[in-house]
């Protein structure tokens, strides 16, 4: 397994046979919209039988591909480049230790702000800490029913997919910019707040993680995921899986369009109903897509809110290349270009800043509103 922004490198012009949809098929045996099963098929496992040139419903490309060229072998060195896997074994740990202590004072200054106070969820932001694994068993089919809680504790079960993902992706506005002591500490601060235990003992503030005791955690949820991909067995495992597909996930005829319920012409088919609508959610459903009037004089301005949803993320800090607010020296050198260049850049995009900072339901007058706030709060 090769990290995604490595695969690029050195990569010649590659050719990918693709599929194509195909609206009508190719003989009577293969009716649109309709497919049959079949043993061994399914979705996304094992490919479809294929009947003249086709996967039932989907086109296979026949292309000529002589004379393609796929580039280079890849040397040694690039390979253990890109292969920066953390596995469950231990394979590609990096060497460090951190704290629980650490952790807990790193979390603060680098993740509380999206994941809340000891992991217990933000706005918008997963929920990390906290649950119940009895919950992952709840489908809903009731009114009053909660939700799966999936959170570390509950729903990972690998601690080394923890750490790889806060290595390479956390924080979210500067990516790779922890050390390896910081990430040991962050992920001992996490696992200590879902109480998880390692070597079978609860760990404490002075508790300290590393590359070397890190393989004697046991997540609680390890044994819930099926089947099992890890190891010299996995792809064995899936295969066995897929074959057994009547037992494991069901077979039948599956209906992609003008679904109808066997002989009620008219009706339509049941799983398109809601049998059972759920009402007693808190906080509950709303259809209701407007967003609450501001009030004048209250405590945030509408400018303000709009700052914290849109912009706050790479605008908090200098990490990300945009002018701090509150950086009085940098917004200088940013006025200096004038507020009609400014507003123009922010409502059309300029460098690494897409148009209207991504969010583009916002309205040049909006742009205008954060740009005088961001301006105002950093004189």
């Amino acid at each position: 397994m090769f990290k995604l922004d490595r695969k690029i490198i050195s990569i010649g012009m590659t050719f990918m046979l693709g599929t194509t949809l195909s609206i009508a098929a190719t003989n009577k045996a293969t009716t649109p919209g309709v497919y049959t099963s079949k043993k061994g098929a399914i979705d996304g496992g094992v490919i479809y039988p294929r009947q003249n040139n086709t996967y039932t419903a989907y086109r296979i490309i026949t292309q000529d591909t002589k004379g393609v060229h796929f580039g280079r072998t890849p040397t040694a060195d690039e390979i253990k480049a890109w292969d920066t896997d953390i596995m469950p074994d231990g394979t590609g740990l990096p060497v460090g230790e951190g704290s629980v202590e650490e952790g807990d004072e790193l979390y603060e200054a680098q993740c509380a702000s999206c994941h809340g106070e000891f992991g217990a969820g933000g706005s918008g932001y997963p929920t990390l800490s906290g649950g119940d694994m009895a919950s992952l068993k709840n489908q809903r089919v009731k009114p009053g029913m909660d939700a799966p809680k999936r959170t570390i504790g509950t729903y990972w079960p690998k601690a080394s997919t923890l750490l790889w993902y806060i290595r390479d992706a956390m924080p979210y506005a500067h990516p790779k910019s922890l050390t390896n002591n910081e990430i040991y500490a962050i992920t001992a601060y996490l696992l200590s707040v879902n109480e998880i235990k390692i070597d079978g003992k609860e760990i404490d503030d002075e508790f300290i993680l590393s590359n070397k005791n890190f393989v004697k955690i046991t997540m609680p949820n390890e044994k819930g995921f099926y089947p099992n991909i890890d190891g010299k067995d996995g792809i064995e495992n899936v295969r066995k899986f897929f074959s057994e597909r009547k037992k494991n996930i069901g077979a039948g005829t599956r209906c992609m369009k003008n679904c109808k319920d066997p002989g009620m012409e008219g009706k339509e088919a049941e799983v398109m109903k809601i049998g059972n609508e759920i009402t007693a959610v808190v906080p509950p459903y709303s259809t209701v897509r407007d967003l609450p009037v501001e009030k004048e004089g209250g405590s945030i301005s509408k400018a303000e809110k709009l700052y914290d949803t849109s912009c706050k993320l790479c605008h908090a800090s200098d990490n990300m290349g945009a002018p701090k607010v509150g950086d009085a020296d940098a917004w200088t050198a940013v006025m200096k270009k004038g507020m009609d260049k400014v507003l123009v850049n922010a409502i059309k995009g300029t460098g690494g800043m897409p148009p209207k900072g991504g969010n583009m339901d916002l309205s040049d007058a909006d742009i205008k509103e954060i740009v005088d706030y961001m301006v105002d709060a950093s004189k």
